[in-house]
């Protein structure tokens, strides 16, 4: 695997030295660019725009105990609710972490004029599946992720130390002496940008994008979690990858799913098979609200039985105001669809939505790496463990972007390192030829490392990923196009390497072929 994929050298590259670099401009990456030091000089590389980061698109919320509270919650049930929906696997610590600052920092977005929505002069709160009381914040009815998104980056644009750079594509991640030293980026122009730095942020959100279904943005297709596999971070619980229950069945014409959010369900949504039977009844205490990957098995299940495409999502009991108020995004998107909430049942299906794996950190957002830190979706806390409690997302972005921040506050601050590599070699990837290997990536991880997997399967998709991925490492890759392909092959083989080394089932990785099941409900 080369060190650095990009082909050319730094002769012609344009160098800009900072404190900082953050790559990624979601709500984590603007959030720890909003906790550093005004000191601090801080350069964002925004890939795709503000309009699709995949914050952008959280409809459901931000998950917090606020202070005071009148739902007789507490960070304790918080924490208890997310180790269940973690299957046993996270991190203990990190996710006391999560929920023992959550209010502080939803104390400051309030302070940063988010939104949230209120009632009778309080945060207005609701449930969502896993947890097991109403403690979900909201924007907008089911806009949360676009409120909280659009006023991070108000606030840092307002900011003399930030700086946002926009349609600039990460590439590779620079080492001196072993330690971080700034990133190579292409900009529109395909232009090789060089930002040294001694302190790098990846917040390049998830991976969505090497599925065929996803409700991820178009850009999130892995490039900081291959870029820091790359320059020598450690990756952890690359097989966690979780699958939304309910999309709507047709994707927008970028490929995108369009989320039905799961606040929908804790409003009251019930879902029905085709023969109106809200088959979720029995299958897990929480029936509707039971964790994402037992609602999407029960999904998949149904679908197979009936061998229909999709199933349906109710919620005609509520009235048309509320819903028109309450789920304003979703009000509108359906019945451009054609779809009327109000009187017709949503068809829906399960789609990739969220990566619990990635760059391993501490609590404090360092990777194996000196001078490499990650947040967001794109790193790995420990806090998910094999499977995210809903809204716990955003939070993460927050609770661990703040910390970054304060970690890089109160390092010494070093001059960037010196940064030099290697050309690249190889014939030119061919752009026609790029079109195939991203179909193939994307058809063989949603058949065969989707939701229910079997080892025969993950080895059969291995075999041919690694194959492409071997093809492009021979290649100069020079575009933008041809960078996310490799990156796509790089993390996809990640992915497939730790379900095969996982034979049993946890969480969000299911093997049919777990031997332990048999017998068992495989809803």
């Amino acid at each position: 695997m080369k060190r650095i994929i990009l082909n050319g050298g730094l002769n012609d590259a344009s160098r800009i030295d900072t404190d900082v670099v953050i790559a990624g401009c979601g709500a984590a990456g603007l959030y720890t660019a909003l906790n550093l030091d005004p000191s601090l000089q801080c350069i964002l590389l925004n890939k795709a725009g503000i309009k699709h980061s995949s914050s952008m698109y959280a409809q459901g919320g931000i998950a917090a105990v606020i202070q005071p509270n009148s739902e007789q919650d507490s960070p304790e049930q918080h924490f208890a609710d997310t180790l269940i929906a973690g299957a046993g696997l996270c991190d203990e610590n990190a996710v006391k972490i999560l929920v023992n600052e959550a209010w502080s920092n939803i104390e400051q977005l309030i302070k940063l004029d988010v939104p949230f929505d209120r009632h009778d002069g309080g945060v207005l709160l609701t449930r969502e599946g896993g947890h097991s009381r109403n403690r979900i914040l909201h924007c907008g009815g089911d806009a949360t992720g676009a409120h909280l998104t659009r006023s991070l980056y108000k606030a840092a644009m307002a900011r003399d130390n930030i700086h946002i750079l926009s349609i600039m594509s990460l590439s590779d991640i620079m080492t001196d002496e072993g330690a971080a030293s700034g990133v190579l980026a292409l900009d529109e122009q395909n232009k090789t940008c060089c930002f040294a730095a001694s302190s790098v942020v990846i917040a390049t959100g998830g991976i969505g994008r090497i599925y065929r279904n996803s409700t991820n943005s178009v850009s999130a297709t892995g490039d900081g979690i291959a870029a820091a596999a790359r320059a020598g971070a450690a990756l952890d619980d690359m097989e966690f990858v979780q699958f939304h229950p309910t999309a709507f069945i047709h994707p927008h014409e970028n490929g995108r799913f369009f989320l039905i959010s799961e606040a929908m369900r804790g409003e009251g949504a019930v879902l029905r098979n085709r023969r109106s039977e809200p088959f979720m009844q029995g299958v897990h205490p929480l029936a509707d609200l039971a964790p994402r990957d037992i609602v999407s098995r029960a999904i998949v299940s149904e679908m197979k039985k009936s061998d229909i495409p999709n199933v349906y999502l109710d919620i005609t009991d509520k009235p048309r105001k509320f819903l028109r108020s309450r789920f304003p995004t979703i009000y509108e998107e359906c019945m451009l669809r054609g779809v009327d909430i109000a009187k017709d049942w949503i068809p829906v299906m399960p789609v990739q939505h969220y990566f619990m794996g990635g760059i391993k950190t501490d609590i404090d957002g360092r990777t194996s790496l000196p001078g490499l830190y990650a947040c967001g979706e794109a790193a790995c806390t420990g806090v998910h463990g094999a499977n995210r409690l809903a809204s716990n997302s955003l939070l993460e972005c927050l609770v661990f972007g703040r910390r970054c921040a304060r970690h890089i506050n109160g390092s010494e601050a070093l001059s960037p390192g010196a940064m030099h590599f290697a050309a690249s070699s190889g014939n030119c990837a061919d752009e026609a030829d790029l079109d195939t290997y991203i179909n193939e990536i994307r058809v063989l991880m949603t058949h065969n490392c989707g939701i229910i997997r079997n080892g025969k399967h993950l080895l059969e998709a291995q075999e041919r990923i690694s194959g492409i991925f071997e093809q492009l490492d021979a290649m100069a890759l020079t575009t933008k196009k041809s960078i996310e392909t490799y990156n796509m092959s790089q993390v996809a083989r990640e992915i497939l390497c730790s379900a095969i080394l996982r034979r049993k089932s946890v969480g969000a990785h299911y093997r049919s072929d777990d031997e332990s099941l048999e017998g068992r409900n495989h809803a």
